[in-house]
Order: C-alpha cells, then sequence, then structure tokens
C-alpha cells in the first residue's frame, strides 16, 4: 500500500528538526578543534561521520574540477563507502569520474550509479526526488520497530538508494518502507550489513566523553 504524503508531512517536518539539531557541525573544544555535535545515534564512529563529509567535499570537488560540465554527478559518502548518482555524456566519462573517486584517500568501495544519459535532470525532476527522499525518512520516522538514524536516503530519477549499518532484518523493512512511498520506481538497497549480536554490542558501547579543558586554565 502506497504511503500518502499527508500521513507522513508532519513527520519529515520532525525528521529534519531531528537531522538539523543532530547532523555534523563543528564545535571548537578547548584550545583546539574537535568534534562535536555529531549525531549520537548514528551507527558510524564520530571519526568516520567527519571522514565521510570530507570524502564527499573532496571527490565533488575533484569531479568538478576535471568534468566541468560533462557530467551531472552527485557523491554520497556513508562509513567509506560512495554512492554516485547523475549523469555523464558516455561510459568513458562515467568510468573518469568512478577513477576520480577510487583515488580519494580512505574511499573503502565505490558505487557507481551514474547513468549514461542526456542531462535531462529537470527542475521539477529533482524536486520530484526531493519530495520522495524527505517521505522516505519521514516513513522510516514512522515505523517503530526500525531506527531511521541508521539509514541515509538517496533518490535519483525517482530510484531510492539506501545505506547504512543494518541488520539483515532492519534492511528488509527498510527496503519494503521505501517501496510503499508514492513515485518511487525502484529501491537499490547498498547496505553494510550487521549481526544483531553485533548491533547489541555497538548499542552498549559507552559514549566518547569530550572535557573541554578550558576549566584548568
Amino acid at each position: 500500500m502506497k504511503f500518502q504524503w499527508t500521513r507522513v508531512a508532519c513527520a519529515a517536518l520532525t525528521a529534519a528538526a531531528l537531522s538539523a539539531a543532530l547532523g555534523g557541525c563543528v564545535a571548537l573544544v578547548g584550545g583546539g578543534a574537535a568534534v562535536a555535535g555529531m549525531s549520537a545515534l548514528d551507527r558510524r564512529t564520530t571519526g568516520s561521520q567527519v571522514e565521510d563529509q570530507g570524502i564527499e567535499l573532496r571527490a565533488d570537488n575533484r569531479i568538478n574540477e576535471v568534468m566541468g560540465e560533462k557530467a551531472r554527478v552527485s557523491v554520497t559518502s556513508y562509513n567509506r563507502v560512495v554512492l554516485l548518482t547523475g549523469q555523464a555524456g558516455n561510459a568513458t566519462d562515467k568510468q573518469t569520474i568512478e577513477k576520480l573517486v577510487r583515488e580519494q584517500p580512505t574511499v573503502r568501495q565505490v558505487y557507481n550509479e551514474v547513468e549514461v544519459l542526456p542531462f535531462t535532470a529537470t527542475l521539477s525532476q529533482r524536486s520530484k526526488d526531493t519530495m520522495i527522499t524527505g517521505q522516505v525518512k519521514a516513513s522510516l520516522v514512522n515505523a517503530k520497530d526500525i531506527s531511521s538514524s541508521a539509514i541515509k536516503v538517496v533518490t535519483e530519477n525517482n530510484a531510492v538508494y539506501l545505506m547504512g549499518i543494518v541488520t539483515p532484518r532492519e534492511a528488509k523493512r527498510a527496503a519494503e518502507i521505501a517501496r510503499g512511498v508514492n513515485d518511487v520506481t525502484k529501491v537499490v538497497r547498498l547496505f553494510e550489513v550487521i549481526s544483531e549480536d553485533e548491533l547489541a554490542a555497538m548499542q552498549t558501547k559507552p559514549a566518547p566523553v569530550i572535557e573541554d579543558d578550558t576549566a584548568n586554565k
């Protein structure tokens, strides 16, 4: 059964607010730079969250530098696994883009979902993709049997890509939820799958303590 936007609009706004509140901001602690404000609910380590942001920035800059207007590509990194979406003019350009990303330090794996197509993504299509992403995220938040903070959602031309660190049950459930959203044409799972025991061990680890040494000065 398709989820209607009216059922999840409020949840989408909640998810957006939650993301803004928990998403990766950087603060200065003591005299030096320390990472703070990263999502405590994210299953990546804080270091991995910061590294993913760096990978996206470096890869995006490198693609723009080399390809210019020859391609329209989005770079998404989760736990150093990179998803490439968008369009390139030919197969050679598609492979060049992948090579540029693989050259980036610390990248573990690349999923090259760039389509060899003319740049046909209109403002209308991009808006629809943004809407779909919001609906999927909101539907994940609405579901009480899955941790939405563990899943990253990317939409390109009505195709939904799911990334994250999840158990097999969570992977199946997330895909079911995404398929239930209006206008979704396909769902691609790019999860890093862990066991229930591994998840339990991950959740029982104490949160890192960041000390402010200014009080000792």
